[in-house]
């Protein structure tokens, strides 16, 4: 059912790693990969509106829309960065956001409290990411969005986040019960660290403590609200994209996870397209270039010039 575009493995890493040189210990590898400086290096590109569903400055959502006359499709966007806000914005995927918006698909890029600020981790970040879809369900028509046409899509911690908003109505009880409202065609993981059982090989055990929560007599297993492999079946395709030389969350994370996902009963999609983690959201890769084709077919939009 995993469809393999390339074999070579990376190895997992800690947060130190994600702390500014997510890319560049990879770069010892052959050919050389991109490091974020290639990505945030490039002219910045804009979106069309900025909207608040809370008082902290992460608290926004970013919209993109294609020029022309909508209601376009859209992709709810989620950036990683291992759940910390001093680590990463929405900032980086405004690349991701701008390429899809060119392709003719408008983007809600959201930010959300990162575990190290206050109000995030648990229950806090996830909370954000639900009120972000709330909103999106909310102001969809104001907007010029069409919610039948919707793609879920997250980058390395983001991906997780993805994968938990689509599932959530799994969760029977506590502050994260209840479904998103979000019922997207496909789910997008990109350098995905879905599963929390394991995700600390990748973002450090710090993070995913924080994400975790602590354990209590009403709540005995602290995974059973917060990890991705909590809520399958999504019953939505997932598209779970791994990078061959991904040091964050390697082609094995991917393969580990779309078996965990089909035995649950979903439809996967696996690709290990060339490249590292950044390359995962950098218009122009073979990476991203595959996750954008994907998002245009699961929509139903019409190939145009970017």
């Amino acid at each position: 059912m995993a469809e393999i575009r390339a074999t070579r493995f990376g190895r997992g890493v800690g947060l130190g790693f994600a702390l500014g040189v997510i890319g560049g210990a990879c770069a010892l590898a052959a050919p050389a990969l991109m490091d974020w400086n290639d990505l945030l290096g490039r002219p910045h590109p804009h979106a069309d509106e900025r909207l608040s569903y809370g008082g902290a400055t992460q608290q926004v959502v970013d919209v993109w829309r294609p020029a022309g006359k909508g209601p376009f499709p859209v992709v709810f966007m989620i950036h990683g960065g291992c759940w910390s806000s001093k680590v990463a914005n929405l900032t980086i995927m405004d690349y991701a956001a701008d390429d899809l918006r060119r392709r003719g698909v408008a983007v809600c890029n959201i930010d959300y409290r990162g575990y190290d600020v206050p109000g995030g981790g648990y229950p806090g970040t996830y909370q954000d990411v639900a009120t972000a879809a709330r909103l999106l369900e909310k102001d969809a028509g104001r907007e010029g969005l069409d919610l039948s046409r919707l793609a879920v899509l997250g980058h390395s911690a983001g991906g997780h986040l993805a994968v938990w908003i689509v599932g959530k109505g799994a969760i029977r009880s506590g502050p994260l019960a209840g479904a998103s409202g979000l019922h997207p065609k496909a789910v997008l993981v990109l350098g995905g660290l879905p599963d929390l059982a394991t995700a600390a090989d990748g973002c450090g055990p710090e993070s995913v403590a924080a994400m975790v929560g602590p354990a209590s007599a009403a709540r005995p297993d602290p995974l059973s609200d917060t990890s991705g492999a909590a809520v399958l079946p999504l019953r939505v395709p997932q598209i779970v994209i791994n990078a061959a030389d991904d040091g964050i969350a390697p082609p094995a994370v991917g393969e580990a996870w779309t078996a965990k996902a089909v035995s649950a009963g979903d439809k996967v999609k696996r690709l290990v397209p060339p490249g590292g983690h950044v390359e995962e959201i950098a218009p122009g890769s073979t990476a991203w270039d595959e996750a954008a084709e994907r998002v245009v077919a699961a929509l139903g939009v019409r190939p145009a010039n970017k």
